[in-house]
């Protein structure tokens, strides 16, 4: 993959704070339903913005608003300082939405060489195929492409144009290891340059891998933001394992054990709020007990806790 045509895409004016794309108070109806609950969001240059929450939390309508699909019923949404429908702003904004549009009967090279001639300094267009790893199927018709494949192929459009901003929306659904490694390589990349990328992903670990901050929504409204390691420690949870004799049934009923199973190679694996008291009865009760180990919370584990609360358990009826 080589990055000298990338590294020649516009500077950043690092003298600006200002951010790329922002919500600010923005509420959105669709109806009787509340898809946005005065939401609070900004993207700054050279960031990898992960936006989780369930399905139905917002996430898509918080894009369509910063994309200028929708118009907010109150509140504002801003890219580069500038309305979303703005020309300027739009030349400067990459997208990749979880569906496209896109002709079945173009070969692939035909359909990143035509969207590499709407900008003004596109990326070469065999760079946008490399970036994407389509050399071998840039031949191909579209229609007769994998999943997987299309996805690639809708990158490559998306990244063309040299974008200061990148908006991704499960970028990596229908790909393999391999495919997803080398999207994750160049969405680093475009950010190590000074690109702004919005990630939405139900991939966890692709959050963990990729962002600098994440922000949590559901039904609408912003649970928590921070980096990675600021959302993790908002969970007291520890998950600890072991090689021990204790019946996992048994462990699960003490206090402070939310989980208990027999893991791979028969190992005692839990999950606890009270690590010290716990770990503290199993050595109590299997003197014998080898391999032990404590780990904290993982991202997974903080979105689950943030979006599992009471007041955010009852059914969700507002739109993506």
């Amino acid at each position: 993959m080589a990055p000298s045509s990338l590294q020649r895409a516009r500077p950043m004016d690092t003298a600006t704070p200002a951010p790329l794309a922002r919500l600010r108070q923005a509420r959105k109806h669709y109806g009787a339903t509340c898809a946005l609950d005065g939401l609070d969001l900004e993207l700054h240059a050279g960031q990898v913005l992960a936006l989780l929450g369930p399905n139905g939390a917002g996430k898509t309508t918080a894009i369509s608003l910063l994309l200028g699909l929708h118009a907010p019923d109150s509140g504002t949404a801003e890219l580069f300082g500038l309305p979303p429908q703005a020309m300027e702003a739009r030349r400067r904004t990459g997208v990749m939405l979880q569906t496209a549009g896109i002709p079945d009967t173009l070969q692939v090279r035909e359909l990143v060489a035509l969207t590499c001639s709407y900008y003004r300094d596109p990326l070469p267009v065999d760079e946008c195929l490399a970036l994407a790893g389509l050399e071998d199927v840039a031949g191909r018709r579209y229609g007769r492409l994998s999943g997987g494949q299309q996805r690639r192929v809708q990158f490559a459009m998306a990244v063309c144009g040299r974008p200061q901003l990148l908006f991704v929306d499960e970028p990596t659904t229908g790909l393999d290891i391999d495919a997803r490694q080398r999207l994750w390589q160049a969405i680093r990349m475009l950010a190590a340059q000074g690109c702004g990328v919005l990630l939405t992903t139900h991939y966890l670990e692709e959050a963990e891998a990729l962002a600098d901050r994440v922000a949590v929504i559901d039904r609408g409204r912003l649970l928590a933001q921070g980096s990675v390691e600021q959302i993790r420690a908002r969970v007291s949870q520890r998950r600890i394992g072991c090689l021990s004799v204790l019946d996992p049934a048994q462990v699960a009923t003490w206090p402070e054990v939310h989980e208990a199973r027999t893991g791979h190679g028969g190992r005692l694996e839990l999950v606890a709020s009270g690590a010290e008291t716990v770990v503290r009865r199993l050595l109590a009760e299997d003197p014998a007990l080898t391999e032990l180990e404590v780990r904290r919370a993982g991202l997974a584990d903080a979105f689950l806790a943030l979006t599992a609360r009471p007041e955010h358990a009852t059914d969700r009826k507002e739109a993506a």
